[in-house]
């Protein structure tokens, strides 16, 4: 029997990760979510999830947690997430720094054989090198979601080095699927598609981006926990397809034969780097399979809307 705790739960990822999990009876899952970006419809409804409203920022809020359960591994997903949201408070993201210190302490603390983080595409900053290899990671942003992720890195070797508490960090790239919300691009294009509406793209849309299928994300990282791979180790999570953002929404109209006109809005002034594609060598093989490919996940994703409507 297996106790896992999911912060961040009732995200996007961390739902998907919660499903996968609880498909192995073995397997007890308690999510903590303080709903501030997350939705209580989205955790999975199965007798091992069990669902606590609680703040991993707030060291009140998880100590009972902590004392109630005997956890096995901690994935700490809980964030503050989007471009849009972090740049408008910044405040609220450097909090973030609150619970990963609290995470890592009641690790320590009750037990807990690794603790899995989840960084971000942001510690590279603006890439010097394609594709961006774990090894080589300089911090050029000055953005405070891209300088909470590289703390948070810091501290997880940090418990390990003093007093070996064991990690993983998984750095994501953009991961899209059925559970994320409109604030993140993929979701936002193919709605707008499906209802023949503009699709908005800040500056040229030349930049470039990568997207993983929530599917390959989740795969990965179970894979990690299950098989006891990337041990104190920092892996890439995503996909190496490299895609511009207007080449993505022309992708969109393609498929879902939409009559949406693309609309050109003024640059962000900051937070939308030029471009972002991961090395994602030890993923694959860590995965050992074939990555969904862009065309197929967002078909998933047309179909997934189609039907819940």
């Amino acid at each position: 029997m297996k106790t896992i705790l999911i912060t961040g739960g009732a995200g996007n990822v961390g739902s998907a990760m919660a499903s996968k999990l609880a498909e192995d009876a073995s397997c007890q899952i308690v999510i903590i979510d303080n709903l501030s970006t997350g939705n209580v419809n989205k955790i999975p409804k199965r007798e091992n999830i069990v669902f606590i409203k609680a703040d991993a920022n707030n060291y009140n809020d998880i100590v009972p947690i902590f004392g109630r359960y005997n956890f096995d591994f901690v994935f700490h997903y809980a964030a503050v997430v989007g471009v849009k949201r972090t740049l408008e408070n910044p405040i609220l993201v450097l909090n973030d720094i609150e619970g990963i210190k609290n995470i890592l302490s009641l690790s320590k603390n009750s037990g807990v054989k690794r603790v899995f983080y989840s960084s971000s595409s942001e510690v590279y900053g603006e890439p010097f090198e394609i594709p961006q290899n774990e090894k080589t990671t300089p911090l050029n942003s000055r953005l405070p979601y891209a300088i909470v992720k590289n703390i948070g890195e810091a501290f997880f070797r940090s418990y390990y080095q003093e007093y070996g508490l064991e990690y993983t960090i998984f750095r994501f790239f953009n991961t899209y699927g059925p559970n994320q919300s409109e604030d993140f691009v993929v979701p936002r294009f193919v709605k707008a598609a499906l209802k023949n509406e503009p699709i908005y793209l800040y500056g040229d849309g030349l930049q470039t981006r990568s997207f993983c299928y929530v599917e390959d994300n989740i795969d990965t990282c179970i894979k990690a926990l299950m098989e006891d791979k990337c041990v104190n180790d920092v892996l890439n999570v995503g996909s190496d397809i490299e895609i511009a953002i207007l080449d993505l929404a022309q992708k969109i109209i393609t498929i879902t034969n939409s009559k949406s006109e693309i609309i050109y809005l003024p640059a962000l002034e900051e937070g939308d780097m030029l471009r972002r594609c991961p090395d994602t060598t030890k993923m694959k093989a860590l995965l050992g399979r074939e990555l969904i490919s862009l065309e197929n996940g967002i078909k998933k994703l047309v179909e997934y809307y189609e039907n819940r409507n």
